[in-house]
């Protein structure tokens, strides 16, 4: 970057420069996987920063409705400003319309609120899930600043690098020769999520002590808990 030490003809006398950055990354990873008629997202649940962990119990799974998971990580402090507007427009739609937002709906207003803080954006890593008006599974990922993409499975997050690949291989079956094209079921999928994160927490230190999946059915959210390495 350009600062005004490499100016130094600009430089004026008792002129003190004060730095301000206001992120941080507090670390953690999510991934989510979607089938004819479910979709299942997971994160872990290890709060840190630096090399210090803040907590080890933190839920990044933030239920927006009875179909609807949305998944968030990066700068905490953002990550609650960002999901507890999402909340709030949520009610006010449901105040109005007399129903509950559909997870297209969540996803493209979520597009929208991210977007209209691009010039400062949410230092977040967002991964919504959940069923779409028909029943199916969907998966929505999200960039800094809001652009959406509708796809099947994602990763993301500090390990998003190392999960996605995984994910690859196993659900979008890249590159491989004579694999088999019928749709993941949910069993598969939930495995696949446990196995991506077990690896995920051996590289990265940002990742670990457990992790929280959010398996979306027609009949509801059920939760499962498994257990990660500490260190």
């Amino acid at each position: 970057m350009l600062g005004f030490e490499n100016f130094p003809e600009y430089e004026v006398p008792g002129v003190r420069q004060v730095q301000f950055y206001p992120y941080e990354s507090n670390g953690g990873s999510v991934v989510a996987i979607a089938g004819d008629d479910f979709a299942v997202i997971g994160a872990d649940t290890r709060l840190s920063s630096g090399y210090s962990i803040h907590t080890r119990t933190q839920n990044k799974l933030f239920r927006l409705s009875e179909g609807t998971v949305l998944a968030s990580t990066g700068c905490w402090c953002d990550t609650l400003a960002l999901t507890s507007l999402v909340k709030v427009r949520m009610q006010m739609y449901k105040d109005q319309h007399q129903k509950n937002m559909t997870t297209p709906a969540v996803a493209q207003m979520l597009s929208i609120l991210m977007y209209n803080r691009r010039f400062f954006p949410y230092y977040v890593s967002n991964v919504l899930a959940g069923l779409d008006e028909e029943g199916r599974g969907v998966v929505y990922s999200y960039d800094p600043i809001g652009h959406c993409e509708k796809t099947t499975y994602r990763a993301g997050g500090s390990a998003g690098p190392l999960l996605q690949p995984v994910l690859d291989n196993q659900i979008g079956l890249k590159n491989m020769v004579g694999a088999s094209t019928e749709p993941v079921q949910l069993a598969k999928a939930v495995s696949i999520i446990k196995d991506t994160f077990i690896s995920a927490t051996e590289r990265d230190i940002y990742t670990g002590d457990s992790v929280i999946i959010n398996i979306i059915t027609k009949d509801g959210i059920k939760e499962e808990v498994v257990q990660l390495r500490k260190d």
